[in-house]
């Protein structure tokens, strides 16, 4: 995998964003030439790695941020504000920072009383239906000797998989899911997508069960995905394994077929 598109898709170009308009803040009190052009390019640089990062924090955030820096960009005309409105800056991106970093800590699986597991996937998951691949899923139960449900299949979307997931009897109490990346690169809306993975996510919700989600990586301005995610992953405490974690796979040597779909190395 590209670098760039692994640390753009990964969420961590957000952090080289932000990292950029601080230090573009910072310049903008410095009354040199060099200064001035610097400000410029990180700025510049920084709001395009922010933007195609495609991070999903609260469009209130967004908004705010966005007004902090247009007025910082007005004082930059004048001596009047210019250090009250370049600390705003360094305040309401450091915020965007302190936001964002939960959501790129790998989070802890309770201990569970039977080795069970459910996953519920797609083609990622459950492979092109090539007989001689061994899936990941197999790989799992038979070397660690864990009794694995293998619910995913080849092109599910969220619909599907809940469908998938009625017809079934799930007793597990660890249920993995890696589904929706058929949902963001086909044809489904937004709102479909929030209503389907929140039925999902409601059917399979039940106490003493552990739901494990992987985030979904995101093409550039899929925000309104990956905010979805993340507020139905809290309202069902579910915990969602960071996006990297996912792509770091993807990105290994000979690990994909076509860059998504994992041969028997990945």
């Amino acid at each position: 995998m590209n670098p760039i598109v692994y640390h753009c898709a990964s969420g961590q170009a957000f952090f080289t964003g932000v990292t950029l308009v601080l230090l573009a803040a910072l310049l903008s009190l410095r009354e040199s030439s060099l200064a001035r052009r610097g400000m410029v390019l990180s700025l510049v640089i920084g709001v395009l790695a922010i933007l195609v990062s495609s991070t999903p924090l609260p469009w209130r955030f967004y908004g705010v941020a966005t007004l902090v820096t247009l007025f910082w960009l007005v004082t930059l005309f004048t001596n009047r504000w210019r250090k009250a409105a370049a600390e705003a800056m360094v305040g309401v991106w450091l915020l965007g920072l302190l936001l964002e970093v939960p959501y790129h800590l790998t989070p802890g699986v309770e201990p569970v009383s039977s080795r069970q597991l459910t996953v519920i996937g797609d083609s990622v998951t459950a492979g092109l239906g090539d007989s001689e691949t061994e899936t990941w899923p197999r790989i799992l139960a038979r070397e660690h000797e864990i009794a694995v449900q293998d619910l995913s299949h080849v092109g599910d979307t969220v619909v599907a998989a809940r469908k998938r997931v009625a017809a079934s009897q799930i007793d597990s109490q660890l249920v993995l899911l890696e589904i929706g990346g058929n949902d963001v690169l086909g044809s489904t809306t937004p709102a479909e997508f929030a209503t389907s993975l929140d039925r999902l996510l409601t059917e399979l919700a039940s106490p003493g069960r552990q739901l494990v989600m992987l985030e979904l990586p995101l093409p550039p301005f899929y925000h309104a995905f990956g905010r979805i995610q993340r507020r139905l992953a809290k309202k069902h405490d579910v915990k969602l394994v960071p996006k990297r974690v996912f792509l770091s796979i993807l990105a290994g040597g000979d690990a994909t077929l076509d860059s998504i779909h994992l041969s028997q190395a990945g």
